[in-house]
């Protein structure tokens, strides 16, 4: 659904005043860190990142094991027995989206308000890293990767079929909306954006941050089972963790393997038009994916500053040229008055595309089904992937910052993108060039640029970005199943990241000679199928790191910063009326600003140990029942 980058040229200076930083902080942590034992307070713990813990990165035989046996049974599934596959794997998707599309909503929706609690709320101004810790990348930089992180296969799939298909035929909430109208135009992109902008985005931010935080903080693996450590302690690291890190290398493969499937079919549709050859047989397709199998893997495994970021960053110009392109050829000056005209839309009808369910009208469910559940789904089932890659170049960031760039970059970016792809396909087709009847939907892009000059060009442009789309999408996923399998290690096997790798090729080949678009269904039907039990696991993390921040020693200094606030200033009043100052002198034992909290609590500093499993937390500290002023 999206694409990867990883740091751009030029950073490398950026890179190496990190790891002098990083190196300052292990040695600081290997000073500080027996005192824990005489009792160093909690509230002054600095942070520890995952490097200067003791991790022992290894690979994890059952995750690896259980994780390849069903991807192996499923590949086997689709070569015996294809029609089979279809048929189950249809008649879970009806399942998951009639009797669950609703758990789907409601957990877009609670994220979203979960991350703006988190992002503007009491917890806003702790830092992914340790105290004090400055940012690894610069902002541009650091807003480069994410810009780049919100493009991909998707985009360029999605970019001119979605809203025309809203434009011609508008969603239940808008029925009333004539089809083909100025209006429906306008509707049209803020369906689009709803799809795709903050509330999906705000599923990987809530992933991205909690990992930084349970990686760069805490000292924690990078494992979407560390993750909910605060809630289970120690069982997170025996077989409660080891199912949800499977769900995760899972749900990764097939959300990652979905977008495969539309970049093959995409680039062989692109190929048809460009050369001029009839359709493409289940050879070709075999062949487009194996090249392209070939190159993702060579990248994975020859290093993250050789592979994914030269392709990264290539292709961010050529997906700019592509969007420039339309820009100026196409309707420029409605594409400008869209621009807000779409934002405001999007803003003003926000409530009216939340409250869209099964129930809305008697065609309501069908709709949901096959583009909010689904797109609900597929964000859902690429959070392991896309929020591990964000979590990893947002060190040092505060909540703060990370939660409004994360969302809002993005956002625009996709805002953009779809109002200069989409508005000109909405105006071609409303001047009557019909790209709502160019046939399949992978032809959607090039029947788009086919109606502009130089169209052959664009085309070929189109088609190598989304082959580059496929490398790095394929190469970052594959780093990340591995890194799963390996108890997070950031640096996987390379014979471990050619498994994945090639598991994910083959995967999206076998369906896809099984049937083709109709194959693609299928994949996206299991893609739906086990994304529901991963959506557990999200509601999860959200519980787990709520708890963690109560307890975070930013906000147990908060918290004793209130309370000899109030204390003092209430004594001052009484003792000296207008005329005192407020200082620090030694209370009596449990008199103090800190008599509400147990500083001997295990669970306010076992965390900051290496390889420490941290019990389980409550809510918040021990705390006092009523007002912050109470007993002197």
């Amino acid at each position: 659904m999206t694409g990867t980058t990883t740091p751009v040229p030029g950073e490398e200076h950026r890179h190496r005043d990190g790891a002098s930083r990083h190196r300052t902080a292990r040695l600081v942590h290997e000073v500080t860190l027996p005192q824990i034992a005489e009792g160093l307070h909690p509230a002054l713990l600095p942070g520890i990142g995952v490097e200067d813990n003791n991790h022992r990165f290894g690979v994890n035989k059952v995750v690896f094991g259980v994780a390849f046996g069903l991807v192996a049974a499923v590949i086997a599934w689709g070569v015996l027995g294809a029609d089979s596959l279809h048929a189950a794997s249809t008649t879970a998707y009806r399942v998951v989206t009639e009797d669950f599309g609703w758990f789907f909503g409601l957990l877009m929706v609670g994220v979203f308000a979960f991350m703006m609690w988190i992002g503007f709320g009491r917890y806003r101004s702790i830092r992914l890293g340790q105290d004090g810790e400055q940012p690894e990348f610069s902002t541009a930089s650091w807003v480069a990767m994410i810009f780049a992180a919100g493009i991909g296969i998707g985009l360029l799939f999605y970019g001119p079929l979605e809203p025309v298909t809203h434009f011609t035929s508008l969603p239940p909430a808008f029925a009333d909306v004539a089809p083909g109208s100025d209006q429906a135009m306008h509707l049209a992109l803020a369906q689009t954006m709803f799809h795709w902008g903050p509330v999906a985005w705000s599923m990987y931010a809530l992933v991205g941050g909690a990992v930084a935080y349970a990686s760069f903080r805490k000292g924690r693996a990078p494992l979407m089972s560390a993750l909910l450590e605060p809630i289970f302690g120690a069982r997170t690291r025996g077989p409660l963790g080891a199912v949800v890190d499977i769900f995760a290398i899972i749900v990764t493969l097939f959300g990652t393997a979905v977008s495969l499937g539309i970049g093959a079919l995409q680039i062989g549709r692109g190929v048809e038009i460009v050369a001029g050859v009839g359709p493409l047989g289940n050879g070709a397709l075999v062949g487009i994916i194996a090249v392209l199998a070939v190159a993702f893997v060579v990248s994975a495994v020859s290093g993250v500053k050789r592979g994914i970021r030269v392709l990264s960053n290539v292709n961010m110009i050529l997906a700019g040229v592509v969007a420039l392109f339309v820009f100026v050829a196409g309707p420029t000056v409605l594409l400008l008055n869209l621009l807000p005209g779409g934002l405001m839309t999007f803003v003003a009808e926000l409530p009216t595309l939340a409250a869209q369910s099964g129930a809305t009208s008697d065609d309501a469910q069908e709709f949901m089904s096959s583009w909010t559940t689904f797109y609900w789904a597929w964000w859902v089932s690429w959070t392991p992937f896309v929020g591990l890659f964000i979590a990893k170049i947002s060190r040092g960031r505060t909540l703060r910052e990370f939660v409004l760039t994360v969302i809002v970059v993005p956002t625009l970016v996709c805002l953009v993108w779809f109002t200069v792809l989409g508005g000109t396909s909405m105006w071609l087709e409303q001047t009557g060039a019909a790209l709502s009847q160019a046939g399949s939907a992978q032809d959607m892009l090039f029947a788009l640029l086919d109606n502009l000059p130089a169209g052959a060009v664009t085309s070929a442009i189109a088609m190598v970005s989304v082959g580059i789309f496929f490398v790095t999408s394929a190469d970052s996923a594959s780093i990340v199943m591995a890194s799963l399998a390996e108890k997070g290690n950031p640096a996987p096997r390379r014979w471990n990241t050619i498994v994945w790798g090639s598991a994910l090729a083959v995967i999206a080949a076998v369906l896809l000679v099984g049937g083709g678009s109709a194959a693609l269904n299928g994949l996206q039907n299991l893609m739906m199928v086990t994304a529901l039990p991963f959506a557990v696991v999200i509601v999860l993390v959200m519980v787990a790191w709520s708890r963690e921040l109560a307890h975070d020693p930013q906000t147990i200094r908060r918290r004793f910063a209130r309370e000899a606030l109030a204390r003092g200033v209430r004594e001052g009043i009484e003792q000296h009326g207008d005329d005192f100052v407020i200082g620090v002198v030694k209370a009596q034992p449990d008199k103090g600003a800190g008599a509400w909290l147990n500083t001997d609590d295990p669970r306010l500093t076992a965390w900051y140990s290496p390889e420490a499993p941290q019990p389980p937390l409550d809510d918040a500290p021990d705390a006092p029942d009523g007002p912050a002023a109470a007993p002197r």
